[in-house]
Parts: C-alpha cells; sequence; structure tokens
C-alpha cells in the first residue's frame, strides 16, 4: 500500500512538472514571437509594392506614403500611409495592407477624367466628382469640354461633372460643350450651335427624352431645365 501510495504520489509530481515545463515552454515561444515581430529586425520593412497605377508612377505613390523603412513591419502606421497617399490628387483611394514577411503593400484607384475644363490658362482633367486633378497639354480625343467663369464654385463642377457622366450616348455625341454658370444652370452647347438649357444633373434622362422630341423643332435655345414644362426659344 505504501508503494502504490508513492508511485502515485510521484506520478502526479512528474504530471505538474510535465505542465509546468509546457507551460514554461509556451511562455517562451510567446516571447521570442512577440519579440520577433516587434522588435527584431527579422521581420522589419524591406520593401514597398505599389498596384493599380496608370498614370501616376509608383515612384510618386512611394514619395507620397513615405513607408518607414527598416523598422517592425507589426508597428507601421497604416492608416497614416493611406491618408498621405489619398493627398495626391491623382489618387482618389488607396488601400494599404501588410505584405509579410517584409513588405508594404499600396493599392491604388486612380481618378479618371470625365471632362476637361480650361482654368487658369490650363487645361484640367475632372474626375466624375468634379475634383480636377491633372493637366493635358492638349485636350484628350473623347473627353467633352466643360467651360466656366471666373468664381465657379466647386460645387458648380461637382454638378457638371454629374451632367457629363449621366447623358445618354445619343445626347452625348451632338455636343460640344457644356457651359457652366452655377449649380442650377448648366447648358450643354451642342455642334450645330443650339443650346439646351439642362438646369442640374436631376432627371438627366427624362431631360434627354424630352430633348430627343424637342431637337425636331427649329429653335436656337431648347430649356429642359423642367423635363415635364420644356419650352423653346429663337
Amino acid at each position: 500500500m505504501r508503494r502504490r501510495f508513492a508511485r502515485r504520489q510521484w506520478a502526479r509530481r512528474l504530471l505538474t512538472a510535465r505542465r509546468a515545463l509546457v507551460l514554461l515552454g509556451l511562455v517562451a515561444v510567446a516571447a521570442v514571437a512577440v519579440w520577433a515581430v516587434w522588435f527584431s529586425s527579422w521581420l522589419s520593412v524591406a520593401k514597398v509594392e505599389v498596384h493599380g497605377t496608370s498614370q501616376l508612377t509608383a515612384a510618386q505613390v512611394e514619395n507620397a506614403a513615405r513607408v518607414p523603412l527598416g523598422g517592425p513591419l507589426a508597428t507601421v502606421d497604416l492608416g497614416a500611409i493611406r491618408t498621405r497617399v489619398e493627398a495626391l490628387a491623382g489618387v482618389a483611394s488607396a488601400d494599404v495592407t501588410r505584405s509579410w514577411p517584409d513588405g508594404v503593400r499600396i493599392d491604388v484607384t486612380e481618378r479618371q477624367a470625365v471632362a476637361v475644363v480650361r482654368i487658369g490658362g490650363l487645361l484640367r482633367g475632372m474626375d466624375a466628382g468634379g475634383v480636377v486633378f491633372r493637366t493635358y497639354r492638349t485636350a484628350p480625343v473623347g473627353l467633352p469640354a466643360v467651360t466656366t467663369g471666373a468664381g465657379t464654385s466647386a460645387e458648380a463642377l461637382a454638378e457638371a461633372a454629374a451632367v457629363v457622366t449621366s447623358l445618354p450616348q445619343e445626347v452625348a455625341v451632338k455636343v460640344d460643350h457644356i457651359d457652366v454658370r452655377s449649380v442650377d444652370a448648366i447648358a450643354l452647347v451642342l455642334r450645330d450651335g443650339r443650346t439646351v438649357e439642362w438646369g442640374n444633373s436631376t432627371n438627366s434622362r427624362q431631360k434627354a427624352e424630352v430633348l430627343g422630341a424637342l431637337l425636331r423643332q427649329q429653335a436656337r435655345v431648347y430649356d429642359v431645365s423642367v423635363p415635364s414644362k420644356p419650352t423653346t426659344r429663337g
């Protein structure tokens, strides 16, 4: 009985010792992992990968991102990098992720021009949100021109961009340029010299349908700003 009791006691002590050793091993592994990820040079930032650029260069994005090379990848502030990249005029949005074991990946969505507008003597590209973001030497083929007066607001440009993107193809091909006077005073100047008072981008599909019927009438100005009550002049 004494021997059996002693064996049981020894087995319990051995099991307890094994559990303690396993726990110590796990703690040691965790400590090594924390050190490797947060403090060692094993998982430090060594490269930056840029994807999605066609108008911008990867170097322009990297310069704006200012990714801290050499520091622990785990501590890189991805949000700050994204903010810096999105500050580039040509960037609509950016997604920044860690690319283990030693990289930062930046996926860029660039702005796409839907029209050109002359501002301060320069021919500028404008995206679908009305953001003016690039300069052209000559107007690209296929992009409609937007003309504005001095002091035209950003809101008016945004509304003009909304009008441009809402025009059906059968109307767009007839347009020479879009004249922007204010948010609610946007006109289409057709290739044959006739003018369409469009108003704003609201109900553009209905306006286009009404315009299709109105253009059969001889007139100088067609007003579809209120599509339920269209008028003609001249």
